[in-house]
């Protein structure tokens, strides 16, 4: 019996590290939302951030471990801070469509605004958040401080009661899984049971592909019904113009088949209560379209043949931070600079290649690695392929095709693989097992 005592006391003191940093929550924070509302504004010469509105929620939905660590770098972070201490509590990254603007010609001679919302756990006391914007330099371009007193009187309360939805799927522990939020946009309140179906179809596109499959349960997923006055959604370039609920519209950038929403504090107004962290927007159209933003949504067409591989391939960038991997001479993009090592999992300039793929590539694999015309090598013979992140050259990816780089391939490369379980495990793994 005394043999066994011992044994419990050095397994619990074994443990105690771990179970230190679970309880960090609960020190800093309670079981609520805090939503900070800002607006990006500038152009390529000058941005700024500032803070628009204070909100709470009930209820926290996002990780409660690993609080002070990134899932990945993305192009911005917010920090939180204990005032007090000058600790770091709570860190999260992110990209935004004012990000993705400021690459457009017309940021060099318009300035403009943009909404951007983020949710960290609500405080128990005052705390300190930094946001910084980054280029694709990965230098910070902008910063803003700003304090946030838990008892601020203009701290706006929402979410009681909450916009009706339907739970699609629960986790098995829902206390500790990562929580995704279908939102209904260009759907009117008679075309509610059409939403469900297509977020049915959505759930099932996803859960298809490895390795959501094999991790399903860790997921909880509910469908949010925000109903529009009309049907489908805005087509500038036709002069249509809809009254939705999200305010989305085709067009964007001037890109025909950019589908986004610009009004992220209507997307998160109607989500105030659920449960939600990941966000992906049905839009009821036909015309294909879509976009994916890291931390911020995934938006995608519902009644095009394409529906179900660009939901998935969006989810890959507003969930994991995948990169695309295509490249088409007629749209060269110089988002990556050749001599930068992009921040992303799924592709690289070779100019610090180390802790991305390299574990997957077999020993004497060339790199770059020279195309193959076998079939069985297009999405198992890992390597270094040039083309990539919308250039032809100087920008490389790990296999030859992958759901990153086109609708019909019918997966996710392993490396694309890799990187999303890797998010997946920093949501969901435990403390005391890693």
């Amino acid at each position: 019996m005394r043999k066994m005592n011992i044994c419990i006391l050095v397994i619990a003191l074994m443990l105690m590290p771990n179970m230190a940093k679970a309880q960090d929550f609960a020190k800093y924070f309670v079981d609520q939302t805090l939503r900070i509302d800002y607006i990006f504004a500038g152009n390529t010469q000058q941005q700024m951030i500032a803070v628009d509105e204070l909100n709470v929620i009930p209820r926290w939905y996002g990780k409660k471990q690993r609080l002070s660590e990134l899932p990945m770098e993305g192009n911005g972070q917010i920090t939180v801070r204990d005032h007090k201490s000058g600790h770091v509590i709570y860190r999260n990254s992110f990209s935004t469509l004012f990000q993705e603007w400021l690459t457009t010609p017309e940021a060099q001679t318009q300035t403009k605004s943009f909404e951007n919302i983020f949710l960290v756990p609500m405080p128990k006391d005052t705390i300190d958040v930094t946001i910084d914007l980054r280029n694709n330099r990965r230098d910070i371009t902008t910063s803003l401080t700003h304090q946030v007193v838990p008892g601020d009187i203009l701290i706006r309360h929402q979410g009681e009661p909450p916009t009706p939805y339907t739970t699609l799927q629960a986790a098995a522990d829902t206390t500790h899984c990562i929580h995704i939020a279908y939102l209904a946009e260009g759907y009117r309140d008679e075309e509610m049971d059409q939403f469900i179906k297509d977020a049915q179809t959505a759930t099932e596109a996803l859960f298809a592909h490895e390795p959501f499959k094999s991790e399903r349960n860790k997921f909880n997923i509910i469908a949010v019904k925000s109903p529009s006055e009309h049907s489908g959604t805005s087509e500038p370039s036709k002069g249509i113009w809809k009254q939705t609920a999200l305010s989305s519209h085709f067009d964007t950038f001037y890109s025909d088949r950019y589908l986004t929403t610009l009004h992220l504090k209507d997307v998160h107004n109607w989500l105030a209560g659920t449960p939600y962290e990941h966000i992906i927007i049905l839009v009821n159209t036909e015309k294909y379209g879509g976009g994916g933003i890291l931390n911020s949504y995934n938006l995608s067409m519902t009644h095009n043949e394409w529906f179900k591989p660009v939901v998935v391939h969006e989810f890959g960038h507003s969930f994991a931070g995948l990169a695309d991997e295509y490249a088409y001479e007629d749209e060269a993009l110089p988002m990556y600079p050749h001599d930068v090592e992009p921040w992303e999992a799924n592709i690289t300039t070779l100019t610090h290649f180390k802790g991305k793929w390299e574990n997957l590539i077999k020993a004497g694999t060339p790199i770059p690695t020279p195309t193959s015309r076998k079939a069985k090598d297009i999405m198992t013979k890992i390597g270094v392929y040039e083309g990539a992140g919308y250039s032809l050259k100087g920008v490389y990816r790990g296999t030859q095709d992958c759901r990153m780089r086109t609708n019909q391939t019918p997966e996710f490369c392993p490396v694309c693989q890799q990187a999303i379980r890797r998010v997946i495990d920093f949501y969901t793994e435990s403390l005391v097992s890693r």
